[in-house]
């Protein structure tokens, strides 16, 4: 039985195509992260570095990643039995992605990481079907 995955990934959500013997399943996962905000301008104040409080764009940032974790782990879990895997999407998070999929020594699963804009779900399996033709 060869599973194949492709999954378009940023960081709000995750389109996993999944090829099984030629059976396509699709999942969306949710990253709940919402839009992550940074900040222009100076950070820096004039308080001495040991008497600094946790700021509020400190906890958000911590927020927001402890959120990305939880949305890896979720993916990771999904797609950790495939025998071939294509990440793609716009931004950081496919390669954010394919860094934790190395720590979990999954990285020789790992056939492509390319560039992509935002896609519908057919477009997505459109191009998981083009990396991935059915062979009989």
């Amino acid at each position: 039985m060869k599973k194949e995955i492709g999954l378009w990934v940023d960081h709000r959500e995750a389109i996993i195509v999944i090829l099984n013997d030629g059976v396509e399943e699709t999942k969306r996962i949710a990253s709940g992260s919402g839009k992550h905000i940074r900040y222009s301008g100076s950070a820096h104040s004039k308080t001495p570095q040991g008497l600094k409080e946790v700021t509020a764009e400190d906890q958000r940032d911590r927020k927001f990643t402890n959120t990305l974790n939880k949305f890896y782990d979720e993916i990771i879990a999904a797609i950790r039995d495939a025998e071939t895997i294509q990440i793609f999407g716009p931004g950081e998070a496919k390669g954010e992605l394919e860094k934790r999929l190395e720590h979990e020594g999954l990285k020789a699963h790992v056939l492509a990481v390319e560039a992509a804009d935002k896609m519908t779900d057919r477009q997505v399996s459109a191009k998981v079907r083009e990396r991935f033709p059915i062979r009989n």
